[in-house]
């Protein structure tokens, strides 16, 4: 999908930034947020299956995309990770009355992000995209959490039954060291310290070779006169 960020008023984008930011460092509880530095317009999440659901223990991954009349048109949601869900398309599309009819400027990202969650939980089979989990939710619940919770296994979650729904964080995994791309930092001496750390040894090594090198020639000239003399 293109990027918005040329189409909205540079006010807009200075709102966005800032709801953005606040978001990110104090997300919602179980949701994470991953912004893009290169368009604001489009913003990555992952929500935590809530407990007491056939969602539960997974990890699914999640966008926002802003269009060119945002605010005053509510944002596009889409699950990225697959998900079985009455009000969540073939394609992810989410069906919810927030990104609908029910939109206010004033109610913000968070807002949004806390609505999702709370579909997870209560799903509304009325509006359903996807009808044959609506039909299920409503006339064989036994069948419609044993078909959600084996998705959520297969696709929201890690581990050998399943792949991990939520994107790398930047934050885990090995960190690099401190002043790693400075040289002046670096353990072990620097290639100016190496000489001096050899000190006289090493000039003395190279004095030594020059000395042997001219002895051996002398003494070819020499014997290359004796033989000379000879005839």
């Amino acid at each position: 999908m293109n990027s918005n960020v040329e189409n909205l008023p540079p006010h807009v984008l200075r709102l966005v930034y800032k709801e953005v930011s606040a978001l990110a460092a104090d997300p919602p509880e179980g949701i994470k947020i991953y912004p893009s530095e290169e368009d604001i317009t489009e913003l990555h999440t992952s929500i935590e299956g809530p407990e007491g659901t056939p969602f539960a223990g997974g990890i699914f991954r999640m966008r926002l995309v802003l269009g060119k009349d945002f605010p005053a048109v509510p944002p596009k949601g889409y699950f990225l990770t697959k998900i079985f869900h009455p009000n969540v398309g073939h394609k992810g599309e989410i069906c919810v009355n927030v990104l609908k009819r029910d939109w206010k400027a004033e109610l913000g990202l968070r807002h949004v992000l806390l609505t999702i969650k709370c579909l997870l939980i209560h799903p509304n089979p009325e509006s359903a995209l996807n009808e044959e989990a609506g039909r299920l939710l409503l006339e064989d619940y036994a069948e419609y959490e044993s078909r959600a919770r084996l998705l959520t296994e297969i696709h929201a979650m890690g581990g050998p039954g399943g792949t991990s729904g939520a994107p790398q964080d930047p934050n885990d995994g090995p960190q690099p060291k401190k002043h790693a791309g400075d040289p002046t930092k670096r353990a072990g001496p620097s290639a100016a310290a190496v000489p001096a750390a050899l000190g006289n040894g090493a000039n003395g090594a190279s004095s030594s070779n020059s000395s042997s090198i001219n002895n051996v020639a002398g003494k070819k000239k020499a014997d290359k006169k004796r033989a000379l003399r000879r005839l």
